[in-house]
């Protein structure tokens, strides 16, 4: 406002100026032509500068209106210099009449660029007519008052007499564009309002034909004879064209500031629909030309009037107004025509649209009743359109759904239009025989436009999407194979029973089963087997759970139950009758199947855990999952009741489990090595290396104990098959047999040449992945020599093809590594290997010697087996060799060498370096041992022994019963 506010001040303050006289005459002579040529020059730099800063379609327009305000300037200008300065009357004609006349057609031929232009044949000469109208209507009508006095000169030059009528007419010419323009141009700015388009010249188009019209006003008057005679500068005349000029120099900039603070979204949120405006705007601009033919009328009455005889000029203008209004209105006829059958085509191109859709398209009357349903009806509903119109459309609905559609169409009715011009519902529509309540029901899919206080209904069948929705979401929350629900819904179904009224119902329980050899199963019948059990059985769990309650498989062969309480019963009974349940569940499930025409038989595990207040989902199942396992631990084929000493057993295990993997990166390990012993001479012919972890307490736990704990690192849900697969064994074998090969060449270094066994599995010894730690890469980076490391198979492996092994140890044997087959006897497995893989060592197995003593069957075998490892010229290693008897049993079966308590334990690198010194322990003399040894087969009794040896010479022991793998650290 603050532009404006100044602007109707500074044309106050000249008009108020003006209507007190100045103050004196001559400075009423200075405003009234210095001043009005100075507010006609800022017009001109006003419009001149914003052309140059405006890069839209419009600069021509304002460099236009600069040269009409230049010309309007200079006009002044020099009107002041004959009057203020010269201190004479103004020459007629003479140079300012001349800047006068050039002020009309620049502004004429700028309107025409700033107005919206016709852009056909017909609009141009509309365009023309209209104006033409006007123009002769106005003409007709000034001649008529005044211009005829003005045309009968008397002793007047012909230039004069033109030039006095040259300016008026072409004012007259100025007005008629003005009006013919601003008629035109106001559809498109009404157009432009309706759908909040983004204003570009009309209120430039206003300002600068209200600027234009305030002058061709003045200047209209000036031409009067009376106001002409007795005009003199700076009087109030002077004021309209000051305003004029300033209101020009004003009008870009309105524009500017429209368009630069033009929101979208508040035009959309604020613009107000003018019902009354537009009729009367479209109105006046349809009557323009028959009001100018009544303008021109009056033009001719009022000659007539005056008793005067209608002047040539007049009757010529009045006749070619009247032709220009006939083949206007030709032009409009036509155009009518053409827009009539446009319009038809396109009335009967929508309705073949609709017609032709496959959506039905209905309109419902504000009070509900249908008033048009398209022929899509028929095909869609099953009911014809005509039966449909007429009806409610609440009678259409599911009662279910009616309250949910009505409450959204309320909602969508009071919004406002600008806001929310449609909406959507979706609801089931009643088929086939609606009127006799019969039919099936489909979901219908509905967009909901308004209508003339109504509603328009565009309507499509979505039963199928509806379907497969519904089909995506029970795959979604159950098991393909059994269709009970998942983990995902029974844990939601845990979620809500837990969080509900249930809150703190103690009734509430979770039941965790398992299937006790359904893997047996699936080994030995198939898979498919396996799946149709599974059926069957849950089949079995859901017939013997209530109808509130939720039986659900897990995955695998796993399942579970929700059993809700009623909140009736004390801890004992509510314990006793779950327990009652599970118990009935675990001898429904572990009765025979018939499968694939076999009898199967399977167990069933099951944990129970109750609801406890404040219980979360997660911890129920965790606590029923627990105690299923516990059951499974505890023999299978049970219920267990969640207690909870077992969540703190889980946590013992697991913190038990986290210790072993600490312990590598802690340097927690110690390498231990164990002479190996030649039996004849007790010379120490290698080492066999062992690893120990010392704890944080101190306590020696053997690979036995350590990799028992990494095995169920996962608790007892997850156990590692295979021993090796886990990865606390393959970083164990990785770093026993670097250390072992590091230490190894320490002490070829320091001269003890004793070759180092390693005890390695197959699958390790096949690892390609080991990197810089492989068997290859150790003996180049250590410079231990050939025949320094011995590689002892752990035992077999199925899962390593024996071709490949036999590759792999031929391959080490080129580099001087030998290869020692342990546990020898112990297993079927190794005889195959003996068949296959080159090997240079035979290691009997512990069981063999723990017994060769004290079995006649075990010293036959053991003997046996020597026997063979002597034919083959391979050498003889008996492992766990602790008494003096085995010692002398194994000399005279022919076994070569042997290592055990019987020699000494493990040793630390100091004392195996000293024991390397010495070179040899004492060994038992045969002919001392060989009756007491003979005694102890016949007899298969356990004699108390003396030990010998440097371990314990002096101690008298009975065998000890071991099923350890490794020798026990001796005490220290």
């Amino acid at each position: 406002m603050l532009p404006q506010l100044a602007l109707a001040l500074v044309c106050g303050g000249y008009a108020l100026g003006s209507a007190m006289g100045w103050g004196s005459q001559w400075f009423a002579l200075v405003m009234g032509d210095f001043g009005l040529g100075a507010a006609a020059m800022i017009a001109a730099v006003s419009c001149l500068c914003y052309a140059r800063i405006s890069s839209s379609r419009l600069r021509p327009a304002w460099v236009l209106f600069a040269v009409s305000s230049a010309m309007a300037s200079f006009g002044n200008v020099i009107w002041g210099w004959y009057e203020v300065v010269l201190q004479q009357p103004v020459p007629t004609p003479s140079a300012a009449d001349f800047c006068f006349l050039l002020f009309a057609p620049p502004a004429i031929v700028g309107l025409l660029v700033l107005a919206k232009r016709p852009v056909t044949k017909a609009g141009w000469t509309c365009l023309a007519l209209d104006a033409w109208l006007i123009g002769g209507s106005l003409l007709t009508l000034s001649w008529s008052l005044a211009l005829a006095h003005t045309a009968h000169w008397e002793g007047e030059s012909v230039a004069r007499a033109a030039l006095s009528l040259a300016y008026p007419l072409l004012d007259i010419v100025l007005v008629s564009m003005v009006l013919a323009l601003h008629f035109r141009s106001a559809s498109a700015n009404r157009a432009a309002n309706r759908t909040a388009v983004r204003p570009t010249n009309r209120p430039a188009i206003n300002t600068a034909i209200a600027a234009l019209a305030l002058t061709v006003l003045c200047d209209a008057l000036f031409t009067l004879p009376m106001l002409r005679e007795h005009y003199r500068s700076g009087q109030l005349l002077d004021a309209g064209w000051f305003a004029g000029s300033i209101l020009l120099a004003y009008a870009p900039w309105v524009s500017r500031r429209d368009i630069d603070g033009w929101d979208p979204a508040a035009a959309a949120r604020y613009r107000r629909p003018a019902q009354g405006t537009r009729p009367t705007a479209g109105s006046i601009a349809a009557l323009t030309p028959y009001l100018a033919a009544a303008v021109c009328t009056l033009g001719i009455l009022s000659n007539i009037i005056d008793g005067r005889v209608p002047d040539r000029v007049v009757i010529f203008t009045a006749c070619t107004v009247v032709l220009a209004l006939v083949v206007r209105q030709g032009i409009m006829l036509l155009d009518n025509i053409n827009l009539t059958q446009e319009l038809a085509q396109k009335e009967n191109h929508f309705r073949s649209l609709v017609q032709g859709s496959s959506d039905v398209i209905m309109i419902a009357a504000p009070s509900g009743v249908l008033r048009y349903v398209s022929p899509a009806a028929a095909g869609v509903y099953g009911i014809e359109p005509d039966d449909l119109v007429g009806s409610e459309l609440s009678s259409l609905i599911h009662p279910d759904d009616l309250g949910s559609v009505v409450h959204e169409l309320r909602r969508f009715i009071a919004a406002r239009a600008d806001d929310e011009p449609n909406t959507r519902i979706e609801c089931r529509f009643r088929a086939g025989r609606c009127r006799t309540g019969g039919g099936p029901w489909l979901n219908v899919e509905s967009t909901v436009n308004r209508h003339h206080g109504g509603l328009i209904l565009n309507s499509r069948d979505v039963t199928e999407r509806v379907r497969l929705q519904e089909q995506l979401q029970h795959s979604a929350e159950h098991d393909p194979l059994t269709d009970l629900p998942n983990r995902a819904l029974f844990t939601e179904r845990v979620r809500q029973a837990l969080g509900g009224r249930r809150t703190t119902d103690p009734g509430t329980a979770a039941l965790f089963i398992d299937l006790d050899g359904f893997k047996a199963v699936n080994d030995t019948i198939g898979h498919q087997a396996g799946d149709e059990l599974l059926i069957h059985a849950a089949r079995r769990l859901q017939e013997s759970v209530r109808a509130g309650d939720t039986a659900a498989r897990l995955g695998g062969d796993e399942f579970a139950a929700l059993i809700l309480g009623d909140g009736t019963l004390d801890d004992a009974e509510r314990e006793c009758r779950i327990l009652e349940i599970a118990d009935r569940l675990r001898d429904r499930l572990s009765r025979p199947y018939r499968v694939s025409g076999t009898d199967v038989r399977v167990a069933a595990s099951i944990g129970v855990a109750f609801a406890e207040p404040g219980i979360t989902p997660t911890d129920l199942m965790r606590n029923a999952d627990l105690a299923m396992y516990r059951a499974k631990a505890a023999g299978k084929g049970r219920v267990e009741l969640y207690a909870p000493q077992m969540q703190a057993d889980l946590v013992r295990r697991t913190e038990l489990a986290a210790r072993p993997r600490a312990a590598f990166h802690d340097g927690e390990f110690a390498l231990l090595h164990q002479p190996v012993v030649a039996l004849d001479s007790g010379r120490i012919t290698a080492v066999a290396a062992q690893a120990r972890w010392r704890s944080q307490q101190g306590i020696l736990f053997t690979p036995a104990d350590f990799l028992r704990v990494c095995e169920h690192s996962g608790g007892e849900r997850s156990p590692r098959p295979g021993g090796e697969e886990g990865s606390g064994r393959a970083e164990l074998g990785r770093w026993l047999l670097d250390e072992a090969v590091a230490q190894a060449a320490e002490r070829h270094r320091a001269g003890h040449p004793s070759p180092v066994a390693v005890r390695l599995s197959p699958r390790r010894v096949m690892d390609r992945g080991m990197g810089q730690r492989s068997v290859e890469t150790l003996l180049t980076r250590h410079g231990l020599p050939s025949g320094a490391l011995i590689l002892e198979l752990a035992d077999s492996d199925p899962r390593v093809p024996l071709d490949e092994l036999e590759r792999r140890l031929v391959a080490l044997r080129r580099l001087g590594v030998r290869i020692a087959l342990d546990g020898f006897g112990g297993g079927c497995a190794a005889f195959g290997a003996l068949r296959r893989l080159p090997v240079d060592v035979l290691k009997l197995d512990r069981s063999l010697v723990a017994g060769v003593v004290d079995s006649a069957r075990l010293h036959k075998i053991t003997a046996g087996l020597l026997r063979i490892a002597a034919d083959l010229g391979v050498q003889s290693v008996a492992d766990g060799v602790d008494l003096p008897e085995q010692v002398v049993a194994l000399q005279s079966m022919g076994c070569t060498h042997g290592q055990g308590m019987a020699f000494s334990g493990p040793l630390d690198e100091h004392r195996l370096r000293r024991a390397l010194t010495l070179g040899e322990y004492p060994v038992p003399d045969f002919a001392d041992a060989a009756g007491a040894a003979r005694k102890a087969v016949l007899t298969s009794g356990a004699l108390p022994v003396r030990l010998g040896g440097a371990a314990a010479p002096d101690s008298v022991v009975h065998p000890p019963l071991r099923s350890n793998s490794e020798t026990p650290v001796p005490p220290t």
